[in-house]
């Protein structure tokens, strides 16, 4: 029990300790319900970062709640991807094999998660393990549908589609109003979140800092543009290089830092990955590191030592990589798309913008103007702490799960 109030009272010397006695009064008439977690991965992508910060700070709580993750061949997560690009409005013709596939699949691991059957609370993360619920007819508790992806417009054959494997949930929840798809269920608006004690978000020491630079051959007298991203073809990162080259131009000292890492869910990150380095072959100023999982540190330490951070996304969920740059008090740059557009304020936390020329209009103003990047990267900072910390985040999930065990709602926006 000591443990867990030395780590609640860590968090509560970054938002406040009323913020934790909130959480803590939220969280006790949870403490004899048993939540499970169900999504497609451990690592990579957003949705498994949130989780590995939310079960230990949920557990801290007295919850009683699991992660789950389920398994599945390469052409279930071909499909799963077609099926995200599909919700995101692309048209996408998915195979009939794939959609068998995608089917068993799902059969396969409702059998291997049969503890489902009994849990009072289960939320199950974006399409990939969606089809699962149909396999729980005597399910006992709620069930939830978190969709990280924007599906305000989805190519309708793929939605109607999915539709079956929608409607038996008893609520929705989407990271942003936009993103939300009419429905008969309650749907909630929760935004994401990063966790500030975590090794991707805490302090991090100047010598640390100037030795990832040295490891990646990055120089600390030059300006320094950073993207952190999934190699993904939404991040466009042969627009970052394409904006960069832009600011060259006219400042021949600028250097590009485009990071990132591949999910297991997602098998086009490798080809995204080559066609980076194709784009940026012989050009020594721009650094295309494939980082390991587990190189939160390194990433931490990247965004630090950036004097703007980039996320260039043509479309995006909501843009955690956005959120960790501003926490770090730095100006962002990012695409007029998704939960970009609810961070970046222009003039305020950075820039938004919609063409590598725009970036590189933006860019080449921040750095002609340090004053400014210090000053928009101190509004970020507190932006995001008011806004979109883990324990916000926490809040609202825990508000969602005594509404629906405790009484009757439609549509409720959970932001502070």
């Amino acid at each position: 029990m000591n443990n867990a109030i030395d780590y609640l009272e860590q968090y509560g010397k970054i938002v406040g300790s009323q913020i934790i006695e909130q959480l803590i009064q939220l969280a006790l008439p949870l403490r004899d319900k048993t939540i499970v977690h169900v999504n497609s991965t451990k690592s990579g992508g957003g949705v498994a970062e949130i989780l590995s910060k939310m079960i230990p700070l949920s557990k801290a709580l007295g919850l009683n709640v699991r992660w789950e993750v389920i398994s599945g061949n390469e052409e279930f997560f071909k499909c799963t991807k077609s099926i995200h690009n599909a919700l995101q409005g692309n048209k996408v013709v998915i195979p009939s094999s794939f959609l068998k596939t995608y089917e068993e699949v799902a059969h396969t691991n409702a059998n291997n998660l049969r503890l489902l059957q009994e849990a009072d609370i289960v939320f199950i993360h974006d399409p990939q393990p969606l089809p699962m619920i149909v396999h729980f007819p005597q399910r006992k508790g709620k069930w939830i549908w978190r969709c990280h992806i924007d599906a305000a417009k989805p190519y309708r054959p793929v939605w109607k589609y999915l539709s079956d494997f929608i409607s038996p949930y008893d609520a929705t929840i989407f990271s942003l109003a936009d993103f939300t798809h009419p429905s008969a269920k309650p749907i909630f608006i929760v935004p994401p979140s990063i966790d500030p004690l975590s090794d991707k978000n805490m302090d991090l020491n100047e010598k640390e800092i100037s030795d990832v630079m040295s490891t990646f051959g990055i120089d600390p007298t030059r300006p320094r543009l950073v993207q952190i991203s999934r190699f993904d073809r939404f991040k466009d990162p042969l627009g970052v290089i394409e904006a960069y080259r832009y600011v060259k131009k006219f400042n021949p000292k600028v250097q590009l830092v485009l990071a990132g890492g591949g999910a297991s869910d997602d098998p086009e990150g490798a080809v995204v990955y080559e066609e980076v380095l194709q784009a940026s072959s012989g050009d020594p100023d721009i650094h295309v590191l494939l980082l390991p999982d587990g190189a939160d540190r390194a990433v931490n330490a990247l965004q630090r030592m950036s004097d703007i951070v980039l996320q260039k996304s043509v479309k995006e969920g909501f843009g955690l990589t956005v959120t960790e740059g501003l926490w770090k008090g730095k100006p962002v740059i990012g695409g007029n798309t998704g939960g970009i557009r609810l961070q970046v304020i222009n003039w305020e936390t950075g820039f938004l913008i919609n063409t590598p020329e725009g970036a590189a209009y933006r860019i080449r103003y921040l750095l002609q103007n340090p004053e400014k990047i210090t000053e928009l990267g101190i509004k970020g900072r507190q932006f995001v702490r008011e806004k979109y910390l883990i324990t916000r985040h926490l809040r609202d999930y825990l508000s969602i799960m005594n509404l629906l065990l405790h009484g009757n709602v439609e549509r409720i926006e959970l932001q502070s």
